[in-house]
């Protein structure tokens, strides 16, 4: 037979079975896959992996900021710095040493001479509660060298002083018969001037025996103590410096405060020392 010949009767019998099939619903059997020997199937990759539900959190508000002047009343008085007899100590001029001076409507502490502390007390104020400020303004301070405003004043002896120095920190201390106790010692502040020159309003909330310091302001600190509760107001300095100091006192007002402070007053007492039990007698 002739190659020709036998390769189309090997087709014809191909197709008479393909035919056969199609017409009984027999399907031709395929190939199954096969895992070639030695390797283990790969894992399923998952392209988009679930992710963890997103916490919500509440929102938290703000609080409100408290009143920093409570009780906060008028004006009660104001000090231009015109009448040198409203400040004890005062001269409208310098004698060229240690002097205070007031004139063109500042008190002037002009200490040429130190170490010295100089002190002057407003004639006509005898405060109890009360919020006052003053404008200070520092032509010349170094160091240590310090400056600030006396309140609740009997005398240099007695009294408060809220203080800065020339490094641009605060204090406020108390003196009662000569000696000097820190209620708040020395802590930097960015409203202090770290010395000359320099310009700084400082203002103090007092009621009964809480007392509240700012400057240019802005809050420092509170003290509570209950040692003295009424007096004069002043100015102050203490040069430590050997190039002195040179600071003046503007523009004093001060206004009412009607206040109790919630802030109880430390009482001193003594704690009770148990007694020993009698043994009963037989």
């Amino acid at each position: 037979m002739r190659p020709l010949t036998f390769f189309l009767l090997i087709a014809t019998l191909v197709l008479a079975a393909c035919a056969a099939s199609l017409e009984t619903g027999t399907a031709l059997p395929l190939s199954q896959p096969t895992v070639a020997e030695g390797l283990a199937p790969t894992k399923t990759v998952i392209w988009f992996p679930a992710t963890a539900t997103e916490t919500v959190f509440p929102t938290i508000e703000a609080s409100a900021t408290p009143w920093p002047f409570p009780g906060l009343g008028a004006q009660v008085f104001s000090d231009d710095f015109s009448d040198p007899k409203a400040w004890i100590g005062a001269k409208t001029q310098s004698n060229g040493g240690n002097s205070i001076i007031l004139d063109r409507n500042r008190l002037t502490f002009a200490a040429n001479i130190p170490p010295v502390a100089l002190s002057s007390l407003s004639s006509s104020l005898i405060l109890t509660d009360f919020y006052a400020e003053m404008n200070v303004s520092v032509n010349r301070c170094l160091g240590a060298d310090a400056y600030g405003m006396l309140f609740r004043t009997a005398s240099e002896a007695y009294t408060y002083r809220f203080l800065l120095n020339c490094t641009g920190k605060v204090r406020v201390e108390r003196s009662r018969d000569g000696v000097t106790t820190p209620l708040q010692d020395w802590v930097p502040s960015g409203d202090a001037p770290p010395g000359a020159p320099g310009e700084v309003k400082m203002s103090i909330w007092a009621a009964g025996v809480e007392m509240r310091f700012f400057l240019n302001g802005r809050y420092q600190f509170t003290v509570i103590d209950p040692v003295f509760r009424n007096g004069a107001l002043g100015a102050f300095v203490s040069a430590v410096s050997p190039d002195g100091m040179n600071v003046s006192f503007s523009n004093l007002t001060v206004n009412s405060v009607a206040y109790v402070s919630p802030t109880p007053s430390a009482t001193a007492s003594k704690t009770p020392v148990p007694s020993r039990t009698p043994r009963p007698t037989p």
